[in-house]
């Protein structure tokens, strides 16, 4: 007797469009998703076999496979093992958690902190647990979608303002009376453009109208400031900030995230945010090594320095060459090259010439925006940039004569 057909249930339907998609994409050789690494994400890297030279990493100052680094979580491992085993108010809570908060509260020049399991629980479990519906967040359209998750997730009413657009951001702050709270939320550098938040006037606006305003750091820490403490050190506005979030994954070469601010607050999310108490604690080997990633980031300023020239070098040169850079002023570059098929092209023909980058397409970006999200490391080597230059260059003209790309 023939086996029983498997029939979905209709509601899978609604994937199928994206799933045929998807097929096409990869029936054209044009998927670049989710390549196989078989080494450490440094500036090269070994995908099937192959070396590449990585451009889609966020291990902006190569610290993620730094000696110093391995050698204080391999030690936490010989102490601790490889899990924490539990939430953090049952059983899980190492000495290692609580110096991790403690340095980096002073880093960020706040109270206290606390650490999440990742960066997208920080944004979601903080803005979730801190806010209520009576309160209204005014939101730049580009921070990151764990942010907007964290709001639709609480149900908290928002506004949307036009990205860094002050004038925007004042007029939707003076219309009509809020029953709670105003709260302003903007990423400090955003990933996607590489640009920096306007956070004097962001500031200035917060105090005019009494709102709070949170900044999330992911892409800043590391990255800006005299010692790479951020957005905040950037202006000269340290400790000014009411709350701040970040991830412990890009330039510190760990994983987690954190959120600092009053210890008022953070002692409250320790007891209400859900994504707090109800997630099992950070490893302790990973504290170790975050740990260790902050002793070495102040250790060898010279870093900071190299992944900024590195960033200047790449951007400088792509802009020389005739791509659109868009406004970036970070490590974060994108080429943007307007509609999908161009964008998975170029990640096709680069990829072939030894570069990872990956392509940034519709949903990730508006339609007519697509592009490569190009990030530097400090360890990039000036012959790593000029390669890659050199195979934007070939990609150029292989481009022009299959479509019309305006430059």
């Amino acid at each position: 007797m023939p086996a029983k057909r498997n029939i979905p249930h209709p509601a899978f339907d609604k994937f199928s469009t994206v799933a045929e998609r998807a097929d096409r994409v990869i029936e054209q050789g044009l998927s670049f998703y989710r390549r196989k690494l078989e080494s450490s994400a440094d500036a090269h890297v070994i995908v099937e076999g192959r070396s590449m030279i990585m451009f889609s990493s966020n291990n902006y100052l190569g610290l993620a496979n730094h000696p110093r680094v391995r050698s204080a979580a391999e030690h936490a491992i010989d102490l601790y093992g490889t899990g924490a085993c539990s939430a953090r108010l049952m059983g899980g809570t190492f000495r290692l958690h609580e110096e991790l908060e403690e340095r980096l509260a002073a880093w960020e020049g706040q109270e206290a902190a606390m650490i999440y399991s990742s960066g997208y629980v920080s944004n979601v479990a903080t803005l979730s647990t801190l806010l209520s519906k009576t309160d209204l967040v005014y939101i730049d359209e580009h921070v990151h979608a764990s942010l907007m998750d964290g709001l639709r997730f609480a149900q908290i009413p928002f506004r949307v303002f036009s990205h860094n657009d002050m004038a925007d951001l004042e007029e939707k702050l003076s219309a009509g009376d809020v029953q709670g709270h105003k709260v302003i939320v903007v990423d400090g550098v955003y990933d996607l453009e590489g640009d920096i938040a306007k956070l004097p006037p962001i500031h200035r606006l917060a105090r005019t109208y009494g709102a709070m305003l949170l900044l999330d750091e992911a892409h800043a820490i590391g990255v800006l400031g005299a010692t790479g403490r951020g957005t905040s050190e950037h202006f000269k506005l340290r400790g000014k900030v009411d709350v701040m979030v970040g991830t412990l994954s890009k330039a510190l070469g760990g994983v987690g995230g954190f959120v600092a601010g009053p210890r008022a607050l953070i002692d409250y999310l320790k007891h209400n945010a859900r994504g707090f108490v109800f997630s099992a604690a950070m490893p302790p080997a990973v504290c170790a090594g975050l740990l260790a990633a902050l002793d070495v980031l102040e250790a060898e300023p010279q870093r900071l320095e190299r992944l900024r020239k590195n960033a200047a070098h790449l951007r400088e040169g792509l802009q020389q060459q005739g791509w659109d850079t868009g406004r970036s002023e970070s490590p974060m570059i994108p080429v943007i090259l307007g509609d999908d098929q161009t964008t998975y092209e170029m990640a096709r023909g680069l990829h072939e010439e030894g570069i990872f980058v990956s392509p940034m397409t519709y949903p990730a970006v508006k339609k007519g925006m697509a592009r490569l999200r190009l990030s530097v490391m400090s360890i990039h080597t000036s012959e790593d940039i000029e390669r890659a230059l050199q195979a934007f260059k070939k990609m150029k003209g292989f481009l022009a004569p299959k479509r019309a790309v305006s430059f």
